[in-house]
């Protein structure tokens, strides 16, 4: 599993054609590293969500091929339907699941947002946490008017002018793109079909008429009943149980009940939790009390057996992982500290002037962390082909130099694992330095940390390359040798200054 995971939810103004959505979710698949999680069509909205994730480059691209398609396949003049909306992709937000910061998510927004503008010439305005104006914050403010009233006002009017791409509206029309935190969709179904009671409820709610600070609701009819349509963009500060009671109470003001509810794409699991804690009156519950979230924490993926840690492995009585492997996993912590230091620091108004640079530092963080995991195992299996060599026949004179030639090429590639463990190693001690430095300064101990990790992992990857190399001749050797030797010597230099600054 990627160690980034980002969730983007598009909603796209098509639910009736269903050649349409499979062509939109073949874009979407046609993304290596992008998973759909889920795909939900309401016929009388006339509207398809989707809801997929991966790592973040995977679910930028994948949201440009959605729109591309979309835009292809979707004519806002022939569109119909009971939700607002104002393009063939009406809104592509993307949500911070693991490992990923809300100010990363808005750099990929504004990246596509200008992607989408530039080479697809749709208009794109952005929200919530991307938004570069204050009323264009909330999504309804953006859709007033919904796609026939941009279309009236888009070239003339200045307050409607697209943060990207050209002002005027093709059969596309216009997507809205941002980043938010997880947002609950979900209705509420009454047993009337008076659609004014179910628009009544939705003033109580919504937080524009004084309801419920996040929720934006509205009330509809569908399929011959009136529902509560609400968006809760904060299940943790405004409660669902709270939501359905408040509508249950105003319900019976009016001579009418909740006939059923309905979700709308994926909810977070702690958001049903929430509310069965609360009907329940389980003043005293833990979530670990939850029977599938301890298997999942003792249980493998796909197996009846305890789960096999890296440090289990390591101290059992085979030579495989060993020093090699163990120095990559220290550095990849390192690694990881470095990155939950950027993170600390982004969004933060005090270090502001870092920002940009937070963000690089995160990236070649991130990237250094999944190298060195990753050669965890390949330093394994490198020692594990060293001693394949070793057992090779070697009884005839031919036998010996075919041995002779696989030792020599087994043994340089065991040398080179950690000799690359190392480099990636004294990369990660740089970028300590830089966020002890100018990162957020509660955290500095762990970038020191970071650093001083860093550098034990490289010496332990020194050891491995010198006692794989020894007893061998050769130029590729000696050049292993001496880069390590530098490697080494710089990384003093970096712990060095560590040490001055923290002095100074």
């Amino acid at each position: 599993m990627p160690a980034s995971l980002v969730e983007c939810i598009p909603n796209f103004s098509e639910a009736r054609r269903p050649e349409v959505i499979a062509a939109i979710r073949r874009a979407i698949e046609s993304v290596p590293g992008a998973t759909i999680l889920d795909l939900s069509s309401d016929l009388d909205h006339n509207r398809t969500v989707i809801t997929f994730v991966g790592e973040p480059q995977a679910v930028e691209e994948a949201a440009y091929q959605a729109i591309a398609e979309a835009s292809r396949l979707i004519d806002m003049e022939q569109h119909r339907g009971a939700h607002p909306r104002l393009g063939a992709t009406d809104v592509v937000p993307f949500v911070p699941i693991r490992e990923i910061t809300m100010p990363e998510c808005v750099q990929m927004a504004r990246r596509l947002g200008q992607r989408v503008g530039e080479s697809l010439g749709i208009p794109v305005y952005l929200y919530e946490e991307a938004a570069t104006r204050p009323e264009r914050k909330d999504l309804e403010n953006i859709r007033r008017g919904q796609y026939e009233g941009l279309k009236a006002e888009i070239a003339s009017n200045p307050a409607r002018q697209p943060d990207y791409g050209p002002a005027s509206l093709g059969s596309a029309g216009a997507t809205v793109i941002g980043a938010r935190q997880p947002l609950v969709a979900f209705n509420v179904y009454l047993t009337t079909s008076d659609v004014s009671i179910a628009q009544k409820i939705a003033k109580v709610l919504r937080h524009s008429s004084g309801g419920f600070h996040f929720i934006k609701a509205m009330g509809v009819l569908v399929n011959g009943r009136a529902q509560v349509s609400m968006n809760m963009t904060n299940f943790h500060q405004s409660a669902l149980h709270h939501a359905v009671e408040t509508i249950r109470r105003e319900a019976q003001r009016y001579g009418t009940a909740i006939h059923h509810s309905e979700l709308v794409g994926l909810i977070p699991q702690e958001a049903l939790i929430d509310s069965a804690v609360w009907y329940l009156q389980l003043d005293a519950f833990h979530p670990s009390q939850i029977l599938e979230g301890r298997m999942a924490q003792a249980l493998p993926s796909g197996a009846g057996g305890l789960k096999e840690d890296f440090l289990d492995r390591l101290a059992s009585g085979t030579p495989t992982p060993g020093g090699g492997s163990a120095a990559a996993h220290t550095g990849a912590a390192a690694a990881a500290l470095v990155a939950m230091v950027s993170r600390l620091t982004l969004g933060k108004k005090k270090y502001a002037a870092v920002e940009s640079r937070m963000l690089e530092i995160l990236a070649q963080a991130e990237m250094l962390r999944q190298e060195l995991s990753a050669a965890v195992e390949i330093d394994a299996q490198a020692f594990d082909a060293l001693m394949a060599a070793y057992r090779l026949p070697k009884g005839t004179p031919e036998e010996q130099v075919l041995q002779d030639s696989a030792l020599e090429s087994a043994t340089l590639h065991a040398a080179e694992v950690p000799l690359g463990v190392a480099q990636r190693c004294l990369q990660v001690m740089r970028l300590g330095l830089e966020t002890a430095q100018t990162g957020n300064q509660n955290a500095a101990s762990d970038s020191s940390s970071a650093v001083i990790l860093a550098q034990a992992a490289l010496t332990c990857a020194g050891f491995n390359v010198r006692t794989n190399l020894k007893g061998l001749a050769g130029e590729r050797a000696s050049q292993m040798l001496a880069l390590m030797a530098e490697t080494e010597q710089a990384a003093v230099t970096v712990a060095e200054a560590l040490r001055r600054w923290q002095a100074g």
